[in-house]
């Protein structure tokens, strides 16, 4: 799912292959079809994506670079393993800077980045019921990516980016199977957001995310004791 914020905010073309590639091996990774420490052969991916070697290995330099795959010289190109201090560290890097994101798209955003906002979400009743894990994921980091580019600050709004792909694969992992009902609580609690930007209240926007973003250092704790 590319939505025109991301669009704007991404380097890389949507039409481009190599970025059509790189979004299929991110959601791959994010829900989880491609497993942690999995070795990726590059002659595999490109059967199995439908891209050549070229456009493969530029989308692996690029999950590279945002700590989602390992390369290693003689060794080849590994899924990252699941590191939880390191995710807790993004998730509180997350809360930093999308709580701002929230409160400056309040203050700055434009009635199309508002409908666009809001838009992204339209879908999410069916992709609970379908229970679609990668289109899930997809819709919530098109919300995400849109509430940061409604800030009106590049910077923030691509460290948004990044961060949201380095923590979604543990919230799935933390919050395996969620029911239907929490899935709709989730998508009420990012509408309720979408429309206290809407209403121009930067500190109700604020607190929203915050309700959004959750506890995630709690889910995953409870989720290895569990385990």
């Amino acid at each position: 799912m590319e939505t025109d914020a991301s669009a704007r905010l991404d380097e890389w073309s949507p039409r481009l292959l190599k970025s059509q590639l790189y979004h299929r091996l991110l959601m791959d990774i994010i829900v989880g079809r491609l497993q942690p420490n999995e070795q990726l052969d590059e002659n595999v991916l490109a059967r199995r994506y439908g891209g050549g070697l070229a456009g493969i290995r530029e989308a692996l330099a690029r999950l590279a670079l945002e700590g989602l795959v390992v390369r290693r010289a003689r060794v080849g190109t590994s899924v990252a393993p699941l590191d939880m201090i390191g995710a807790r560290e993004a998730f509180e890097a997350r809360c930093l800077v999308e709580v701002q994101c929230a409160g400056l798209a309040a203050e700055h955003a434009t009635d199309l980045e508002i409908s666009q906002i809001r838009q992204t979400l339209a879908d999410g009743e069916q992709l609970i019921a379908d229970n679609d894990d990668a289109a899930l994921a997809a819709m919530d980091e098109a919300f995400h990516v849109a509430v940061a580019s409604a800030s009106h600050n590049r910077t923030l709004a691509k460290m948004v980016v990044t961060l949201h792909h380095q923590t979604a694969r543990y919230w799935l992992y933390a919050m395996k199977a969620p029911s239907a009902e929490d899935g709709l609580v989730a998508l009420d609690e990012h509408r309720a957001l979408a429309e206290t930007i809407a209403g121009r209240d930067p500190d109700k926007a604020r607190a929203a995310m915050l309700t959004v973003l959750g506890d995630f250092p709690a889910e995953m704790k409870r989720t290895l004791e569990g385990r």
